[in-house]
């Protein structure tokens, strides 16, 4: 029998059957399961299943597979229960459209925040465009070593890596848009157009009170402003437009207005915010030094278990809009590296096989920048290791802020940050990784683990 198919079947079994199971998802790391009666569920037997990771009991059960290994058990899943098993957004809160109970409301009285919310939102917009951006990130941190290395940057085939690693990013603004738009309820062409009036370069051929406006101005800010006031203009403007008309005159007077509207208020209003944010970080990072470094990465692992991180993806392109590189990427990224560190100090001091066979399975994507594998289904369960994880994180965060490390645009942590990050900066940063590891595992070596706190893993 495969490993999937066996992984899909004792799933099956502790979930109360196949009968038990009302819908099924997957997304890059976890199963997610709707069951049709939560008293069948065995959760203690579920987490002891050799290759689970660890279990989320939110509005879904999520069960963490890793990367790989859970698309292939979900289409298991779906061919023994006859439930299609659909690919949702890591952090959707509720990939199961209609199926609210209890578990989704009392998650929902919990988080509920304002602030919460409001992340959660920016996070549903900038998600479904992760892949483009790692992908096209590492492409164009690669040509940047190559070209470094000796490369000639004018040669055909670094022209094409260029074009391929950096074209995203010239029409972010306009996925932005779409995203934008759709999370507000309006509609997504009118956004992404939304987004072209931000990034539009004829926009530095108009002359408002005696200043030329600038293409980009506002940045990623700017262009949310812009989509999330066109969504609201149509949703208002419809209800008031008869319906043989809706098509021609709803999009119109929407797109005309918010044009007018950008140019004049949200586009300097997004300005101010930019530069707001982004100096305030810089001022933060440059002013706390090894202290700010400590505070960022030490505190970032409990913003990743919420999964509220993704929310920070506009603050790291503004920033690269900004000033041209990103310093709180590196800082932040050593939360995963703390992580790793804890891990592999954990994997040497306990007995526990079963937990040994989580860790191996979580340390090779947890060193590539995946760290939900570490996180619940090591870290967070034993407790202490989190803390300490923290602090191992908190000192290699110090080490990249002193030593100014930035990168040139976003992806995944870990080493394959090393090709995003300024090229002379490339060997600092991997130290740095290592000084996270190393104090992770220090912390966790010394006081952040007991063999008995393995017991109920």
């Amino acid at each position: 029998m495969r490993n999937e198919e066996r992984l899909a079947r004792e799933i099956l079994e502790q979930l109360g059957g196949s009968d038990n199971v009302a819908d099924v998802a997957s997304c890059m790391t976890r199963l997610r399961v709707k069951p049709a009666n939560y008293s069948k569920v065995n959760v203690a037997g579920i987490k002891k299943i050799d290759g689970v990771l660890g279990v989320v009991e939110e509005e879904t059960l999520q069960i963490i597979l890793g990367p790989g290994i859970v698309t292939k058990v979900a289409n298991e899943v779906s061919e023994i229960t006859g439930k299609s098993a659909s690919l949702v957004d890591e952090n959707d809160p509720n990939p199961f459209e209609g199926l609210a109970g209890r578990t989704k409301d009392d998650l929902n009285k919990k988080n509920a925040t304002p602030f919460k919310l409001f992340l959660r939102r920016i996070a549903s917009i900038f998600i479904p465009l992760i892949p483009a951006i790692v992908a096209s990130g590492l492409i164009a941190g690669i040509t940047n070593v190559i070209v470094r290395a000796g490369a000639d940057p004018e040669s055909a085939i670094v022209q094409v890596l260029n074009l391929i690693g950096w074209g995203i990013f010239s029409y972010l603004g306009v996925f932005v848009g779409i995203n934008t738009a759709r999370e507000f309820g309006g509609s997504p062409a009118l956004g992404g157009a939304a987004g072209i009036l931000i990034i539009n370069p004829g926009l530095a051929n108009i002359t408002l009170f005696g200043e030329a406006l600038v293409p980009g101005r506002g940045g990623l800010i700017g262009v949310m402003l812009a989509a999330v006031f066109i969504a609201f203009l149509e949703k208002r403007i419809r209800k008031f437009v008869p319906s043989s008309l809706d098509i021609i005159v709803t999009p119109t007077l929407s797109l005309l207005i918010t044009g007018v509207a950008t140019l004049f208020v949200l586009q300097p209003v997004g300005g101010l915010i930019s530069d707001l944010i982004t100096k305030g970080l810089l001022g933060l990072i440059d002013m706390g030094g090894i202290f700010a470094g400590l505070i960022l990465a030490g505190t970032f692992l409990p913003l990743v278990v919420t999964g509220l991180h993704q929310g920070l993806t506009p603050v790291h392109m503004e920033l690269i809009n900004t000033i041209g590189d990103d310093p709180l990427l590196p800082i932040l990224a050593m939360g995963g590296a703390g992580q790793v560190g804890a891990a592999f100090a954990i994997y040497f001091k306990t007995k526990n096989e079963r937990l040994k066979k989580v860790i191996k399975g979580g340390l090779p994507v947890g060193m590539l920048g995946i760290g939900e594998p570490l996180i619940f289904g090591v870290t967070l369960p034993l407790g202490r290791p989190f803390i300490t994880a923290c602090l191992g994180a908190a000192v290699g965060g110090a080490f990249q802020a002193f030593f100014k490390i930035a990168t040139i645009a976003i992806g995944v942590s870990g080493i394959p940050l090393a090709f995003l990050v300024h090229t002379n900066q490339i060997l600092l940063y991997l130290l740095g990784l290592l000084v996270a590891y190393v104090f992770g595992f220090i912390f966790t070596w010394t006081f952040g683990f007991k063999d008995e706190m393995a017991k109920d893993i």
